[in-house]
């Protein structure tokens, strides 16, 4: 029976951990568990039969860390076909009666893909294709990716499941405690993704227990039309007697799981910490419990790599200022490759309020497909609004979906069948939220009736590409008035068929109703307000038009769309505001990923400069040119101690706070990096005899050996280096007496520890054992997904340092000890 047949009726029970079951059975601090697949078969398969003999319908193979970053092809390809043999041996002699499958496990690479990192997202696709083929050519019965903790990585191990292969795909992520990734995806974000690219199940394991997930789940059963999968771990982790304990037991786990059962969740299982016991715990518990049937949600979403916007509540806004047409300034940045003077667009108008961006960049004399995609990393890079890409170019809209991260607008297509024909495929592909024009081969209709009629067509056609009538929004397209006066009639009474007869969402390009009249902002705002009283859902527009804004809050807040009238009120305190012209280069339009100058205001002591701005908001090359300019009146240092760390500690501080995420932080390091670059070019130069290099202690950093995950100790070196620390980057797999040696060359007052497995932990310990013996002067701080404070101070550490900021505030306490030595 195939393995989705199965899920109709039944719950599916998963498996547990693997790695600590290996590590009871032997497996060495440093050793590869996936080479366990072919130098001890016999124990792989005995763990596998166990889980099988407590119920799990699914055992996955043993390939977690089974990629090109770690083994040469042969030896994949020798590693991945053992592993599925092992599995299908267990399930063999299994005493179980119940349906079992193998899932070939994929786990994340442990690389922080661009623009926050240096790995290409083609290269991840890649490096995650070859697995997916070799599991595929092993027989495997489904595709399970999971404890993925950044959304574009798993976007790259998606795409390569559904490219190479037409198996089940489950995709499983790993939440932190405030229910985000690590990258700052929440789970509203990922459905919509996952949803759109066509995931058959998804969800969440690993890093917490049952019970600090229960939000987690709680959001993806709202908004999830698929099953809804959960692995947790048992609890908490903690070190007794050098063995890593859990604080959740099975009659406990159980109990937590079968609450989120009867809530909805369709498969269960562990991760780490969990054993057969767990699972016969949960299988047990389930008999009393009927599945909960899973139904379609009927929610239009976007996303981006943070969040999701709904369509249909609340009207959403989307700014227009990204498109050329009719701007002569826009023209010129397309030409010039002014990249910068786009993304200062895309900041000025996530200013001025809108929810999503429109992108057009198509001029005939460009590249389009080239510079879409550039343009899409680069506001993906400063901005976490969604985007809707607006090309009439199929290869162009290909290249920018496939590279947006998230589920993007796409804008457009039509009732005409060579369109729609082009561009539902790579919408069902790759996700989108479709802006369907009402015209076709005969044009733009006259009558409300038959721009109804195309949009009907549109939606049965949609629906052969499996794309359903939630991820459809229309254009009833507005036509000047100035040429027909019945024009806007037409298209209001559309509007207000389209939504509440077809019950499908409506999006308008506003202005065009006004196009050739004077004073435009009269009949557009007009025209906006009562097409918005028609069922407007989105409107293409202006945010710098005072009238467009007037209207958008004033309808929220008489239609009980806005708690307490407190948007309004925060409005309308603001005014008055320029009404179609932009604000000057000066005022706030630096930008930044997704920081306003009001947020990062809200830390404390905003950005009181425009290299400030500029930092805050992850503008690189602006940055440097900034600098490069203070230079000629300031003293390098100066600049560094007045405006690069306040800058820095603004975004830090937002950080802690949760208000922004690990991108934005990372990007105003990266920014900060460029300011640097100019002060050690400028100190290199004076003749004072400095030469610009760290000010403060030395920092050995290190994922210990065993591990290759080095995502989390990259982004704290980056950091540490911004704040002025002389960071030593052992890398990844690094021997404990390598991390020693180096402490001791340097005389380094404090080492930073990273693992991500808790197969890795172990490795861990050993080297802070080295290090009290031969360094007993130095600090040392720990960190990674399974580590824990209690953890930590079991191993011996001196500080668990949950994220990059803390890492900083601790190494600034050692730093201030080591000046006074």
């Amino acid at each position: 029976m195939n393995v989705l047949d199965f899920m109709k009726d039944h719950f599916l029970f998963l498996d547990g951990g693997m790695g600590t079951l290996l590590q009871e059975a032997g497996l060495q601090p440093g050793e590869l568990p996936e080479r366990w697949n072919v130098s001890h078969p016999e124990e792989i398969v005995r763990i596998q039969k166990s889980y099988y003999d407590a119920g799990s319908n699914v055992v996955l193979s043993n390939t977690f860390g089974a990629n090109g970053l770690k083994f040469d092809e042969e030896e994949l390809e020798t590693l991945v076909m053992a592993a599925v043999r092992n599995a299908r041996e267990a399930a063999r002699q299994s005493s179980g009666t119940q349906e079992k499958f193998v899932a070939l496990d994929i786990g994340p690479l442990g690389k922080l893909l661009k623009p926050y990192g240096d790995y290409e997202f083609e290269d991840a696709v890649a490096m995650y294709s070859k697995t997916v083929r070799f599991g595929v050519a092993a027989g495997v019965d489904l595709i399970f990716i999971e404890t993925m903790n950044d959304s574009y990585d798993t976007k790259a191990a998606l795409l390569a499941a559904k490219e190479n292969s037409d198996l089940p795909v489950f995709v499983s992520n790993a939440y932190d405690g405030t229910g985000h990734l690590m990258t700052g995806a929440s789970p509203a974000a990922m459905v919509a993704m996952l949803e759109g690219m066509h995931a058959d199940a998804i969800g969440a394991n690993c890093s917490l227990g049952p019970d600090q997930l229960v939000g987690v789940m709680e959001e993806y059963l709202k908004y999830a039309s698929v099953p809804v999968l959960l692995k947790p771990n048992a609890g908490l982790p903690r070190s007794e007697n050098g063995k890593t304990v859990y604080d959740v037991f099975p009659p406990e786990f159980a109990e937590s799981v079968g609450k989120l059962l009867e809530k909805g969740i369709r498969i269960a299982g562990g991760c780490c910490g969990t054993t057969p016991d767990y699972i016969r715990a949960v299988v047990e518990k389930s008999k009393t419990i009927t599945p909960v049937p899973v139904t379609e949600k009927e929610l239009s979403l976007v996303s981006s790599y943070t969040h999701a916007v709904e369509f249909g509540g609340s009207p959403i806004l989307i700014g227009e200022r990204i498109n050329p047409t009719g701007k002569k300034r826009f023209q010129q940045a397309l030409r010039e490759n002014d990249i910068d003077y786009i993304l200062g667009e895309a900041l000025k108008q996530q200013d001025a309020g809108v929810q999503l961006l429109d992108v057009n960049v198509g001029l005939p004399e460009i590249d389009e497909p080239a510079f879409l995609l550039r343009a899409v990393q680069e506001l993906q890079a400063v901005t976490d609004l969604p985007l809707q890409l607006d090309t009439t170019d199929p290869v162009a809209m290909e290249a920018g979906l496939r590279a947006y991260n998230g589920k993007a607008m796409v804008n457009s297509v039509n009732g005409k069948e060579e369109v729609m024909s082009v561009i539902f495929p790579l919408v069902a592909k790759y996700g989108g939220f479709v802006v369907a024009l009402t015209l076709d081969e005969g044009g733009i209709p006259d009558t409300a009736e038959e721009r109804v009629a195309i949009a009907e067509k549109i939606v049965k056609r949609a629906a052969d590409y499996g794309i359903s009538k939630k991820d459809l929004i229309f254009d009833p397209l507005a036509m000047t008035i100035s040429a027909d006066t019945t024009a806007a009639l037409a298209t209001m009474q559309a509007v207000h068929r389209i939504r509440h007869e077809l019950k499908v969402n409506t999006s308008l390009g506003i202005s065009n109703v006004s196009f050739g009249l004077p004073n435009r902002n009269i009949i557009t705002s007009t025209f906006f307000a009562l097409c918005l009283q028609d069922g407007l859902s989105a409107a293409i527009m202006n945010p710098y038009s005072q009238e467009m804004m007037n209207v958008y809050h004033a309808f929220r807040a008489l239609h009980n769309m806005d708690e307490n009238c407190m948007d309004y009120i925060t409005y309308a305190q603001n005014l008055p505001a320029p009404t179609m012209t932009a604000p000057t280069a000066g005022a706030g339009t630096s930008g930044s990923t997704g920081i306003s100058d009001a947020a990062a205001a809200s830390s404390g002591e905003g950005p009181s400069s425009e290299l400030q701005k500029a930092i805050v908001r992850g503008l690189k090359e602006k940055t440097g040119a900034l600098t490069k300019e203070l230079l000629a009146t300031q003293k390098p240092l100066e600049i560094i101690q007045s405006e690069v760390i306040p800058a820095l500690n603004i975004v830090g501080a937002d950080f802690e706070k949760k208000k922004v995420y690990l991108p934005q932080l990372l990007m105003a390091a990266e920014a900060a990096k460029s300011a640097f670059e100019e002060v050690k070019v400028a100190m290199a130069a004076s003749d004072d005899g400095t030469s610009g290099g760290s000010s403060r202690c030395p920092f050995v950093i290190a994922t210990v050996h065993g591990d290759i995950h080095d995502i989390g100790k990259n982004i704290v070196k980056l950091i540490l280096e911004n704040y002025g620390f002389a960071v030593s980057d052992l890398g990844k797999d690094v021997p404990e007496q390598t991390v020693v040696d180096e402490v001791v060359r340097l005389h380094a007052p404090i080492v930073g520890l990273s693992a991500l497995m808790t197969t890795t932990v172990p490795a861990m310990e050993e080297t802070i054992k080295l290090l009290r013996e031969q360094a007993p002067w130095a600090k040392v701080c720990v960190g990674g997904a399974v580590l824990t404070q209690e953890y930590a101070d079991a191993i011996g550490a001196d500080r668990y340092c949950r994220d990059a900021m803390e890492t900083v505030r601790y190494a600034e306490e050692i730093d201030e000890e080591w000046k006074k030595s």
